[in-house]
């Protein structure tokens, strides 16, 4: 998901630096109160490598960085994108952020980061036979809504396998085991919106109840 370049730190298809995405998964971790050891837990990335990837020294496959943003209970898109405020976000054709796998699967991101909200749109493309691989489950509550383009998809939910092909649409809990994989050798296009859950209790926040007696007006 590195784009090559002569000189420098190496860049994301985003055209954000390794010390960049760094920093911003380490802010990230921060704001939810967890340590790397917690982090870990979560998302099944060893702490050498999350740390390595908060220091920029490491380049992350899609699917470690996914497993890193679902452990944060947020999205690709915003590790990888700026936050917008505005009432009204267009992104041109070359202006979203794109995460390229080395096997040749594509993920580009066509909405907007919006201050508290946790969703992702995106079209994703997979050429023939490859498999994209397993996704983690995303928290309880979390939704996604899938739209097929052109070619067949196998989607693999919690070992229930779905084929889809053009025209086809699914709606399935995120909070679940879902693998995706191009079971033609034509090309795979499909939309998919994910909407997120709840962020979990972070380890900062998590204070032990009063047992004095409440305050009663």
């Amino acid at each position: 998901m590195v784009e090559p370049r002569t000189g420098g730190n190496p860049r994301l298809a985003s055209g954000l630096d390794m010390a960049g995405l760094g920093a911003r998964l380490r802010l990230e971790r921060l704001r939810r109160g967890l340590s790397l050891h917690s982090l870990m837990m979560r998302t099944g990335v060893s702490r050498s490598m999350l740390s390595e990837v908060e220091r920029g020294s490491k380049v992350p496959t899609v699917l470690v960085l996914d497993r890193i943003a679902t452990g944060l209970d947020t999205s690709i898109a915003r590790l990888l994108g700026d936050e917008r405020a505005a009432r009204v976000v267009v992104l041109r054709r070359g202006e979203h952020d794109t995460a390229h796998d080395s096997s040749g699967w594509e993920r580009r991101i066509l909405s907007p980061v919006l201050p508290g909200v946790e969703f992702e749109l995106m079209r994703t493309t997979i050429p023939g036979g490859v498999d994209a691989g397993e996704f983690a489950p995303h928290a309880p509550g979390s939704r996604e809504y899938l739209a097929m383009e052109r070619g067949t998809l196998r989607l693999t939910l919690e070992g229930d396998e779905h084929v889809l092909r053009a025209g086809d649409s699914i709606y399935y809990a995120g909070d679940c085991r879902h693998a995706f994989a191009n079971a033609g050798q034509e090309l795979c296009v499909y939309y998919l919106a994910m909407e997120l859950g709840r962020h979990r209790t972070s380890e900062g926040s998590r204070r032990p109840r009063s047992r004095g007696r409440r305050k009663t007006r």
